[in-house]
This record gives structure tokens, C-alpha cells and sequence, in this order.
């Protein structure tokens, strides 16, 4: 049995390996599917759902599932637009995101896929407006709760790369959240070259790295310039470069 495989994605062919996710092989081919909770280098968690597409006509998370041979695969039609849509505003609905003051603005993953999806305003749901708690305890990190959107990516770094355990998920339900392992931050062993504090790692203005605030003029930061891809360019720009 061959090793790879073709499927579709909205009617363009792509090659498959068994054991990709639907994500993975697209990728590859230059095809961007939009996530928010997975990112490289971290096992896939599939608890945004940003990245829902159809398999077949069924729903299901491109991070977690894997491809099926022959398969044919929604990513851009209205229904899924729309998931996403209703997705992306929920989560902006259940923190307190302030762009205009954040640090993280023109860099943010969620601020950037909210201007992919064209949302405007997120004013579909009534905002929760949560007061969860600051810790500028540690001499070099910021945590800061009311930005975060539960992707747990600074979870899985500290467990699965610094071999940490620094943060967890703590409470249930609409009190769920991040929390640390010790008092505060600065009770806990972690450290500024830690791939949790990677500025990559939060997708938004969660995790703070003191003296490092607004290194980057707004208007010259990564989604300021382009729409949010993540890197993943189609495999013609791919060659030309």
C-alpha cells in the first residue's frame, strides 16, 4: 500500500501521507486553514475549533483529524466562514480584549483573525466583561488573564518542551482559566528562555515580557503588514522564492 494519497480541499487537489491531519497535509500544499490553539512544535489540542472544517459533510477539527483517502474537504464555504465567524466573536466576547491599548496589538493572533474573517464588531453576544487577576509578580513576566483565550499553548510548551508543568488549566465552565503552579509567577521556576514565554507561544496579550513592550512600532508588526497565514504560503509562491 502506497504511503500517500490524494484528497480535496474546495476542489483543489492535494497529496496526502497516512497519519497527516487534515491541517498537516494542507499545509503543505500551501493551503492555510486558520487555528488559533495549535501552533508548530506542540501536540494538537483542538479545543478552539477555529479550525473546524467538512470532511465528507461532517464537521470536524482539521488540527486533530487525520485525512481520509479520496476524502473531500470544505474550508472556505460561507457555512464554515460562518462556524469560524461565531467562533472567533465568542472568544472576543469572553475576555476583555482592548486592542487599541494592548501590547500585543498588530502581532495578535486573535485580532488578526477577526480581520480575516471580517468582524468588524463582535457585538453578535452580550460581553461577559470577567475580572481575573494580573500577576506581575515575576521580575521578567507578565500574566495577564483577561486577554486569555484558553488555548492552552503555554500549557502544552511548559509540559511538553521546558518540562515545567508551569501553567494549567484551574476552575470549570465560564471560570475556567490559566493558572500556575506555585502562589504566583513568581513562586514558579520559570525563566525568560522557557518556550512557554516564546512570543510565538500566547496568541494574544496574555503572557508579557517586561522591557519588551511595544518593541515593534504599531503599524510595522507582523499582521499589520499582511493578513494573518502564519507562514504557510501557497506552493507556487513557495517556489518563487
Amino acid at each position: 500500500m502506497s504511503d500517500s494519497f490524494k484528497f480535496e480541499i474546495d476542489g483543489v487537489e492535494v497529496l496526502a501521507r497516512r497519519g497527516q491531519s487534515i491541517m498537516q497535509a494542507a499545509d503543505e500544499a500551501g493551503i492555510y486553514i486558520p487555528r488559533l490553539c495549535d501552533v508548530e512544535g506542540l501536540e494538537p489540542q483542538g479545543s478552539c475549533r477555529v479550525c473546524v472544517v467538512k470532511q465528507n459533510g461532517r464537521v470536524v477539527s482539521a488540527c486533530t483529524q487525520p485525512v481520509i483517502e479520496g476524502s473531500i474537504v470544505e474550508n472556505e464555504s460561507e457555512e464554515i466562514l460562518g462556524y469560524r465567524r461565531d467562533l472567533v466573536r465568542m472568544l472576543y466576547h469572553e475576555g476583555n480584549h482592548l486592542c487599541p491599548i494592548c501590547e500585543a496589538s498588530g502581532r495578535c493572533e486573535l485580532q488578526a483573525m477577526g480581520y480575516r474573517l471580517g468582524i468588524t464588531q463582535a457585538t453578535k453576544y452580550p460581553y461577559l466583561q470577567p475580572v481575573r487577576p494580573v500577576d506581575a509578580s515575576h521580575p521578567d513576566i507578565v500574566l495577564d488573564t483577561n486577554r486569555c483565550i484558553l488555548c492552552g499553548r503555554c500549557i502544552r510548551a511548559s509540559r511538553d518542551i521546558d518540562k515545567k508543568h508551569v501553567f494549567e488549566y484551574v476552575g470549570r465552565g465560564i471560570r475556567k482559566r490559566v493558572g500556575v503552579n506555585g502562589y504566583n509567577l513568581a513562586d514558579t521556576d520559570i525563566a525568560l528562555s522557557d518556550r512557554a514565554i516564546d512570543l510565538a507561544t500566547c496568541p494574544v496579550g496574555c503572557i508579557i515580557q517586561k522591557g519588551r513592550g511595544f518593541f515593534a512600532p504599531i503599524g510595522e508588526r507582523q499582521f499589520d503588514k499582511r493578513p494573518i497565514t502564519l507562514g504557510i504560503l501557497p506552493v507556487k509562491e513557495r517556489s518563487e522564492q
